[in-house]
């Protein structure tokens, strides 16, 4: 067994277990949708499609977030070299959190989204009816005092101890989240206004400031598991998120395109659209640059594959599937089809699911006393990888297929063009095809669950001392840096 550094850390593994709690759900509600678009009548009138649809995309916000902040209580105390401010605030702030989330979705399934928001204030302050954005008002204030609270935690720990590069991007990432935020509460009734706002957190979101948190947690793995010089991952990450927050932020152009705003938007939104891919394909290049370049073997291999995943995942979801269809010639066409939600669900996946899990893969053996978990388990766990994103990549391209043919009936002809409806009833191959990926999504989940419970000898101190894992390649004798 071996112990903690800073027992702060241990709050982490509260925020893990209801991480992937909620992930489950997410997956299960996001079967209903696939089934719905199928069956019509599925579920239906108790779970009707835009309930399961909020609960479905709500449930990704939320698990993430909880992800993210339980990779901060876990990483923080390591690169600031001390306890965390309040480990009491944290556990608070948990529970407040997750009750919050857990009463908004029965509200979401038990109540009429209209009936709803009367009973929730809103129009004392409208703040809901935007996707993603769904949240009564008391959620949206608590979110906002949960992550206030957390901030605080989080600042003053790092405000106290030693100031790293990872710590800080990640704060900046943190921060920079919860700010974006607060364009949640602003709700014009101009449409354009209301859109561009909407955009404002939604993409700088996504394709901003989470990309902070995203290249920090990465950065922080490779240091754990390769044994690099943490001066040569730092050069790195300040280049990577550099080129992120100058594409990423005019890049948020691409939605400005037909909404009323200015024409040049589809000039600027087109050119920096197409350098989004370059700091996804820098992080791809700098993940397997470490792993080549690594100075340690260490015993958590699952760990390094999920971060390895997390790169390349990451490049051909949000770079690659991002790409190809923000130029505005483009996006004329396929604005809104389903090749928009082939590349939301592989960016979403390669960039920010599996960074969550590749920090609960590393963290979480050592939470429970070990190095890594057995050989049996690790291997189960590098098997949910394959089969999460193969399951994945069939969704993701039956949704392209299914865009593609979208845009061909019923966006491209200029005469005789095919109704929306209509065109659904051409794409339901596609739409089984779907569904045969997310099952064996969420065969590949449950796989990865089941590994917490296989037995097997962990990993020791003694058993990585032994093998070497501990030591730098070619100097036995000299002890790796950071570990």
């Amino acid at each position: 067994m071996i112990t903690l550094k800073y027992k702060s850390q241990a709050v982490a593994k509260y925020y893990f277990i209801a991480a992937l709690a909620l992930f489950t759900g997410q997956i299960l509600f996001g079967l209903g949708l696939g089934l719905q678009y199928l069956v019509g009548d599925f579920l239906f009138p108790y779970i009707p499609f835009n309930q399961a649809r909020m609960v479905h995309t709500n449930l990704l916000i939320v698990w993430l977030l909880f992800g993210f902040m339980g990779a901060a209580y876990y990483m923080v105390p390591e690169e600031s070299e001390t306890e965390l401010h309040s480990p009491k605030l944290a556990l608070a702030l948990f529970w407040i959190f997750l009750v919050a989330g857990a009463l908004t979705i029965v509200g979401y399934l038990a109540v009429p989204y209209a009936k709803l928001a009367e009973l929730t204030g809103n129009d004392l302050l409208q703040t809901m009816g935007r996707e993603f954005l769904e949240q009564p008002l008391p959620t949206k204030l608590g979110i906002v005092v949960v992550a206030l609270g957390f901030l605080y935690n989080i600042s003053m720990t790092v405000l106290k101890g030693r100031k790293t590069a990872i710590s800080l991007v990640l704060l900046m990432g943190l921060w920079g989240l919860a700010l974006m935020f607060l364009f949640s509460f602003v709700n014009p009734h101009n449409l354009v206004r209301d859109k561009m706002y909407w955009w404002f957190v939604v993409h700088l979101w996504v394709e901003g400031v989470w990309e902070l948190i995203l290249g920090s947690l990465l950065a922080y793995v490779l240091i754990k598991t390769t044994g690099v010089d943490r001066e040569v991952i730092d050069k790195w990450l300040y280049v990577i998120i550099a080129f992120a927050l100058m594409t990423g932020i005019l890049g948020t152009g691409h939605h400005f395109y037909f909404i009323g705003l200015p024409g040049y938007w589809t000039w600027i939104g087109s050119i920096f659209s197409a350098l989004e891919p370059i700091p996804f394909f820098m992080m791809t290049v700098f993940a397997f640059n470490m792993v080549q370049r690594r100075r340690r073997e260490h015993p958590n291999q699952a760990a390094v594959l999920w971060a390895v995943g997390t790169s390349v995942m990451g490049f051909l979801g949000a770079g690659l599937w991002g790409f190809i269809h923000t130029l505005s010639p483009v996006n004329y066409y396929t604005h809104g089809t389903q090749v928009t939600a082939a590349h939301g669900h592989l960016a979403f996946y390669g960039a920010y699911v599996l960074v969550v899990i590749t920090l609960i893969s590393y963290a979480m053996p050592i939470l429970r006393g070990r190095i890594a978990n057995s050989q049996r388990a690790q291997n189960v766990e590098m098997w949910s990888f394959w089969i999460m994103t193969i399951g994945m990549g069939v969704m993701v391209l039956a949704l392209t297929g299914a865009g593609i043919l979208q845009v061909w009936l019923q966006r491209m002809p200029t005469e005789g063009a095919m109704g929306f409806m209509a065109t659904q009833d051409q794409l339901r191959f596609f739409y089984w095809v779907r569904l045969a990926g997310g099952v064996g999504f969420l065969l590949g989940l449950l796989t990865y669950l089941s590994s917490f419970f296989i037995g097997g000898e962990p990993v020791t101190q003694a058993d990585a001392d032994a093998r070497g894992g501990g030591m730098l390649r070619g100097q036995p004798a000299q002890r790796v840096r950071d570990l």
